[in-house]
């Protein structure tokens, strides 16, 4: 295991904390913790134990492998054609959006390893289709995901849109409601 930095890790969940706009109050609610000891935590003043790390990745909704990784807990896997790594690299996905990508991409190669075990047809069989094993493939999984959270997340906005026009009283009754009243001026 490699040497446990503990200012990185309070670093890293601070950051992980920030970028999920949490506040130290409401992460230490979820996780269980009180708030001093997460200060001292993320402060560097404080090395968390496992326990707190899994209850603090609660909070953050992420992996606690990933805060095990930090922590020096546990060893980063070696990545499996450089899939993982790339994934967990990416700047521009939170951490949730890396460990989903992740989960995907391990499930397809166990899937894969258990149709081989057994002989099953794959869509290695057909030479038309692309498989996660093959070249180029696990960009194309990516994409799809990628693509696939982006148009969620266009939909949702665009319900939270129609909910709120929906809310809103439309300009013609405005107008009806101060004709019909007995104290408009027109009267």
């Amino acid at each position: 295991m490699r040497n446990v930095n503990v200012n990185s890790i309070g670093e890293y969940i601070r950051e992980q904390r920030e970028q999920a706009k949490i506040s130290m109050r409401q992460l230490a609610q979820s996780a269980g913790v009180s708030n001093p000891y997460l200060s001292q935590i993320e402060r560097g003043l404080r090395k968390p134990s496992a326990d707190i790390l899994q209850q603090i990745a609660k909070g953050l909704r992420i992996s606690a492998e990933a805060l095990y990784v930090q922590a020096g807990i546990l060893e980063d896997r070696p990545a499996d054609s450089g899939v993982r790594s790339a994934l967990l690299a990416d700047p521009q996905l939170s951490e949730r959006q890396k460990q989903v990508l992740v989960e995907i991409y391990e499930s397809f190669r166990r899937e894969n390893a258990a149709d081989a075990k057994t002989g099953a047809h794959t869509e290695a069989d057909d030479p038309a289709e692309l498989t996660v094993g093959s070249p180029g493939a696990e960009a194309e999984v990516l994409e799809a995901v990628l693509a696939a959270e982006a148009e969620a997340e266009a939909e949702a906005e665009a319900k939270a849109k129609a909910g709120a026009k929906a809310g809103a009283q439309p300009a013609g009754d405005a107008q009806t409601v101060s004709k019909n009243r007995p104290d408009s001026a027109s009267d």
